[in-house]
């Protein structure tokens, strides 16, 4: 009888002695999936552990790794854990400078980088960060090198390696996660193995398969969301695909056929835009019985549905949803959706589907999961994020924001002993910077982040969030960010879905040859008025978008739009736009 796991790498030993698995992790390299054993994942990471005692990384020493996410990543972190040393995984699209940055304030010795263009990054960032010794990558590159000249093994190094890991202690410092913020500096998080441990441990229970059940991994495992189900899949027994980008990933999921996978609601709208796009294209008889299974589905909800309703549901299931679930392979049984708001609307038609998307609530803080929805014990309300795991307090403060207490909690963030006090109080709990409420039934909404209310020159509070998730319901509205802080009116600058807007002009015989011609084109701006109105419908008279811009350049993460994990960084945009909002503003009234 092996006894309870209590640090991360017990969940390994754990799997091999009890359960092991042909294929823990895989990974497709050059056309064939590269699969590794339980015994093999064990094998390799201890002896890459031993090479790290031999370059001089002890217990408690710095090592970072940049990359996609495949399987030298878990093979790395596994053997950083069993040799008591503390991760620092680095956003593969974050800047030289952040790296430069994290190495200094981290005092990294180590660091793994997975591909060419990643080590460049590393060899300048590291004139920055004088701990920095060594480069490794891994993919086989001519002037670096390889991972693999680390490994070793020898009876004196494993016994020593074995000394590490009898001494480490479900308290010790396992990571620093350093988040990647939408201002300033990176803040680096430090969690201990119980940290995450106890939150993979009560996560258990909303996760509905088991041993030998597949999933495919492609969210940014150096953010902790995805990592801390990469121990939880671990800990289920599960095979885990991992897919480094998501150029494949369509490709990826029908050759995996996961039963699980996680997704952000940016994912889950280019899903559904993409079965839009083929339901849209389609005529006679398919086109009507397609938006007939689309409108049952925008009705859906866990209770009260009635026997004709359900009726009706079976049979669209049978027409029209199964060739949804065969996209996604056909086998999946959950789709996790966490690090922002997912529309209900999505959810509500992706579950009436047979595709059940549960979303959850987290913070890198919290390691993350707080709460998540489950398809089980009637634990799925639509709109909410779920009830709360059972070891993680959660109350509501008198000016509405979310506090949370449990051994999930970090230990603060690394060396800023000032920024941790800011947020972790005296008694405890964990002030999110979140706003939200609980119902009756213990079920947890979030209605807006704190920081970014604001305060229109009427004195009025406006809760963005909540209208941007409105009008990214749009097929016309890619993204969106509502501003008005000390205007006289809330506006917003907004970005068509422009590859949804061909088509749309295509059919309506609009001739625009570009994204900018689209972007100032009286009808296409008139169709959006509308799309704005729909939602100014629902909204309060203080709170309606009183004027739009609408922007013709993508957003993305190197553009400075948005973080790593996908949230606007709202003063950037701002001074990006700083023109447009002024064209806006210009005659308030």
């Amino acid at each position: 009888m092996n006894p309870p796991p209590s640090r991360l790498f017990d969940l390994l030993d754990l799997q091999l002695a009890s359960f092991p698995q042909a294929t823990c992790i895989a990974t497709k390299e050059q056309g064939t999936w590269r699969s590794y054993s339980t015994a093999e994942v064990i094998d390799t990471a201890e002896r890459l552990a031993m090479g790290l005692m031999a370059l001089g990384i002890r217990p408690g020493d710095k090592v970072a790794l940049a990359s996609g996410n495949r399987s030298e990543w878990c093979i790395v972190d596994q053997a950083l854990l069993r040799l008591g040393a503390v991760s620092v995984p680095i956003y593969p699209t974050s800047t030289v400078e952040d790296y430069a940055y994290i190495l200094n304030h981290a005092e990294v010795q180590v660091f793994f980088a997975s591909n060419q263009e990643l080590y460049a990054k590393a060899r300048a960032a590291a004139a920055g960060a004088p701990s920095l010794k060594h480069i490794y990558t891994f993919e086989q590159l001519p002037d670096a090198p390889h991972w693999s000249t680390l490994f070793t093994r020898d009876a004196e190094r494993q016994a020593a390696l074995e000394q590490h890991k009898a001494a480490i202690r479900a308290g010790d410092l396992a990571t620093i996660i350093y988040t990647s913020g939408t201002t300033g500096k990176p803040k680096g998080v430090m969690l201990t193995h119980a940290n995450i441990l106890t939150n993979v441990q009560a996560s258990v229970e909303r996760l509905p398969v088991g041993r030998g059940c597949r999933c495919i991994s492609f969210l940014p495992l150096c953010h902790i969301y995805e990592r801390m189900l990469m121990y939880l899949y671990v800990r289920a027994g599960m095979n885990i695909h991992f897919q480094e980008s998501l150029e494949e990933l369509g490709a990826r999921i029908k050759e995996v056929r996961p039963h699980v996978f996680t997704a952000v609601p940016r994912l889950l709208e280019k899903i559904y835009d993409s079965i839009m796009a083929k339901g849209e294209a389609l005529t006679g008889v398919k086109r009507r019985l397609f938006f007939w299974a689309l409108g049952l589905g925008e009705r859906y909800d866990v209770h009260g549905r009635s026997p004709w309703y359900n009726l009706q549901l079976g049979l669209a299931r049978k027409l029209i949803f199964t060739k949804w679930k065969e996209a996604l392979g056909n086998e999946v049984l959950c789709v996790a959706s966490g690090s922002a708001a997912l529309n209900p609307r999505l959810a509500r038609i992706f579950n009436a589907a047979g595709l059940p998307v549960m979303e959850g609530y987290g913070l890198t803080e919290t390691s993350p999961v707080i709460s998540v929805n489950c398809a089980r014990n009637d634990g799925l309300r639509f709109g909410s994020v779920g009830k709360p795991l059972a070891n993680v307090q959660v109350k509501i403060a008198a000016d509405g924001e979310i506090l949370l207490k449990g051994p999930n909690i970090m230990q603060g963030y690394y060396k800023e002993p000032a920024m941790t006090a800011e947020v972790l109080d005296p008694d405890g709990w964990l002030h999110s910077g979140d706003i939200g409420m609980l119902d009756k039934d213990n079920f947890l909404f979030i209605t807006d982040r704190k920081k970014e209310m604001f305060k229109t020159s009427g004195g009025k509070y406006v809760a963005p969030q909540v209208i941007e998730n409105k009008l990214r319901a749009s097929r016309f509205i890619e993204q969106a960010m509502v501003i008005g802080e000390n205007r006289k009116f809330p506006a917003a600058l907004i970005l068509p879905s422009f590859a949804f807007l061909k088509d749309y002009c295509a059919q309506k015989g609009i001739a625009c040859s570009d994204n900018r011609q689209m972007a100032g084109e009286p009808a296409i701006i008139a169709r959006l008025q509308k799309e704005v109105d729909q939602v100014n419908a629902s909204l309060g008279h203080w709170e309606q978008i009183k004027k739009f811009a609408l922007l013709h350049t993508e957003w993305s993460i190197d553009g400075g739009e948005f973080t790593p994990s996908l949230k606007l960084r709202r003063k950037p945009i701002l001074a990006k736009y700083a023109r447009e909002v002024e064209t806006i503003y210009s005659n308030e009234s």
